[in-house]
Order: C-alpha cells, then sequence, then structure tokens
C-alpha cells in the first residue's frame, strides 16, 4: 500500500490545477457567506430563466374574485388587488429586476472602466477634464441622479437602464483609475511603448487586462445597488410602468395601499429586494476577498 502511494504521489503532476468542483468547494468553505450570496443569485436567475415554467398563473391575468385573498393552496402568497397571482408576479418581477440590474451594472461598469483607463493612460489635461466631469456627476447621490435623468428622459426600462448606468459609471471610472494609474507605472507598459505600440493597443491589450479584477468586483457589487435603484424608481412611479411585473411597482400599489387590510403584499417583494441585495453584496464582497492578492486567504 505504501509503494502504491509512493508512485501514485510522484506520477500525479506538480502544479496540477484543481477542478472547477474543487476550487468552489474551496471557495465555499472558506468563505461560506460569499457562497451563500453565488446561491442566492443562481436561485434568483433560475427563477427568472424558469418563470414561465414554475410559475403558477399568468402574472397579468386578473380574478376578481380573488382580489386581497389571503395566502392559500390556490394563491401561495396571496392576491393582489386585482386578483392577480402574488408568487407568479414575483417570479417574473425577477426578470424585469435583473435584466435592468445587469444591463445597467454592465453598460456602467464597462464605460467607466474605459474612462477610467483613458484618464489614467493619458493624463495631463485628458485627465483633468475627466476627473473633473465626473466629479459633478459623483456629487449627486446615486438615486437623485437616476431620478433627474429619469425626469428628463422619462420612464419606462429602458431609459431606467440609462438612468442607473449614468449613476454608476463615475463611480467605477474612479476606481479603475486609481488602479490603471499603477499598471500605467510598470515596465512591460514602457516595452510596448518601445516596440512601438500605439495608446489604443496599450490601453485594450495591456491595461484593460490588468484592471480586470476591480472591474468584476465593482460589476457584482453594482448589480445589486442597480436592482435597488429599480426598484425604488418604480415605487416613485418613474420606472417600469404597469402592468409590467415589478417588484418596486408591487411595493407602490398594493402594499402601500392595502398594508394594513393586506400585509403580504408588500411582505413578498419587500424581502425578495432585500435578499437579492444582500445576496449581491456578499458575492461581491467574497469576490474581492478571493481576487485581491493583498486580501487573500492563504
Amino acid at each position: 500500500m505504501r509503494d502504491a502511494a509512493a508512485v501514485a504521489a510522484i506520477e500525479k503532476p506538480i502544479g496540477a490545477r484543481p477542478t472547477a468542483l474543487g476550487a468552489i468547494g474551496v471557495f465555499a468553505r472558506r468563505r461560506p457567506l460569499g457562497a451563500l450570496g453565488a446561491a442566492i443569485v443562481l436561485g434568483l436567475a433560475l427563477a427568472a430563466l424558469l418563470a414561465p415554467i414554475i410559475a403558477p398563473y399568468d402574472p397579468l391575468e386578473t380574478d376578481f374574485l380573488a382580489q386581497l385573498q389571503p395566502p392559500s393552496a390556490a394563491h401561495l402568497l396571496g392576491a393582489d388587488q386585482f386578483g392577480r397571482d402574488v408568487l407568479s408576479r414575483l417570479l417574473y418581477g425577477a426578470r424585469t429586476a435583473l435584466l435592468v440590474g445587469f444591463c445597467s451594472a454592465f453598460i456602467g461598469a464597462t464605460l467607466g472602466a474605459l474612462l477610467g483607463v483613458c484618464s489614467a493612460y493619458f493624463g495631463g489635461r485628458v485627465d483633468l477634464l475627466l476627473q473633473r466631469v465626473l466629479e459633478i456627476f459623483l456629487s449627486f447621490p446615486l438615486i437623485v441622479l437616476a431620478l433627474a435623468v429619469v425626469a428628463v428622459l422619462g420612464t419606462g426600462i429602458v431609459n431606467v437602464i440609462l438612468a442607473i448606468t449614468v449613476s454608476i459609471t463615475p463611480q467605477v471610472a474612479r476606481v479603475i483609475r486609481a488602479s490603471a494609474l499603477q499598471v500605467r507605472a510598470m515596465p512591460f507598459i514602457e516595452s510596448a511603448r518601445a516596440v512601438g505600440a500605439g495608446p489604443l493597443r496599450i490601453m485594450l491589450l495591456h491595461m484593460l487586462p490588468n484592471v480586470l479584477a476591480p472591474y468584476l468586483i465593482l460589476l457584482t457589487a453594482f448589480l445589486g445597488q442597480a436592482i435597488l435603484l429599480e426598484a425604488s424608481l418604480s415605487f416613485l412611479g418613474l420606472g417600469v410602468a404597469e402592468p409590467t411585473p415589478a417588484w418596486g411597482l408591487m411595493l407602490r400599489g398594493a402594499g402601500v395601499q392595502f398594508a394594513e387590510r393586506a400585509p403580504w403584499l408588500a411582505l413578498a417583494p419587500g424581502l425578495a429586494i432585500s435578499i437579492t441585495v444582500f445576496g449581491f453584496n456578499v458575492f461581491g464582497d467574497a469576490l474581492r476577498d478571493a481576487l485581491d492578492p493583498r486580501l487573500r486567504v492563504v
């Protein structure tokens, strides 16, 4: 047995990479809260993807005989003031939340990364001008800036995505610029210039890949904030319009009007928003710890 173990140890390739399942297991063992966040995000994505299959009713179907019906076997989470099934609207609302959250966070983080890298690479007047413009946007809280953009553009999913994108872009650009300044000072950037590489090639092939870790961290973190912003705008009547299923709309309508008579109407979307934002936040924190070498657990 000892000889067999010794042979197996010798034949095992040195520095072999762990499998995907092994890496997931290590991540879950070292960062259980981050793994919980990842499970929440995965569950939300599956619920949104499978909503047409697992939703018991059409989210737009009305049944006036079931108005404000409490949770029961027919309606597991009750029915709203129009007799629409709350569970079905909650599942389809996950689609709206993920669509708006992912699109706005991805576009905003990508634009912010490009602006941050350009600002760090060119420096001088370009950096000064970009930073002053970004500071104007940064002087407004996220929700106030999003409200201002929606007030100008109007309501609707596309306009909400644009409003949240404008709010996220300056935040990401400032962080990415700090990382890109460190990359610009490294010797391989000077070597690229020496062999005749142009600014666009250096930024796209040498600087952007080296700020990928903070980009992914910011993208994950702002996904939760984007979903919260979409729900806030819809709650204020400046986001997604009826009858589109959206968590903020569910809170704004019957959730407020019938808070004492039918509290389950506000409880379901409120818990969905809270759990989703919590999941994205803790997953983003764990991802930051895993990707940042200064915080990496040995």
